[in-house]
């Protein structure tokens, strides 16, 4: 139980990213949570509605791995958890810190939970 409601709470982080990159990212919402300025939005908005795209990639893959029969949940729910923590780590070292806190904590956590319990 404990290992769904992680794997919701992150797919649902995702959807959020989406939105925020896909369609807030040129808006006060988008920019304050991303600290960019105006300027910086508007060359960069067409990069992250293309990050924001695969961001609801791995929030599907994750909403699959919660519906999806017993059979194939552990490991859809590995993959894609997987995928998210290599994102975050990624993002961790390349572009902000916090990425790791906010990304790949949480799926480390899942991963730990779904693979111990």
């Amino acid at each position: 139980m404990i290992t769904k409601v992680l794997i919701a709470l992150i797919a649902l982080l995702h959807l959020y990213i989406l939105i925020l990159e896909m369609f807030l990212w040129d808006k006060p919402l988008g920019m304050k949570a991303f600290g960019n300025t105006v300027e910086k939005a508007k060359l960069t908005k067409v990069l992250a509605q293309n990050q924001g795209l695969y961001n609801g990639f791995l929030a599907a893959g994750l909403i699959w791995s919660l519906f999806a029969p017993a059979s194939y949940t552990a490991a859809l729910a590995n993959f894609f958890l997987g995928c998210v923590l290599v994102a975050g780590i990624y993002g961790g070292i390349t572009a902000s810190k916090k990425i790791i806190y906010i990304q790949a904590l949480p799926a480390l956590l899942a991963l730990i939970v779904l693979n111990l319990v």
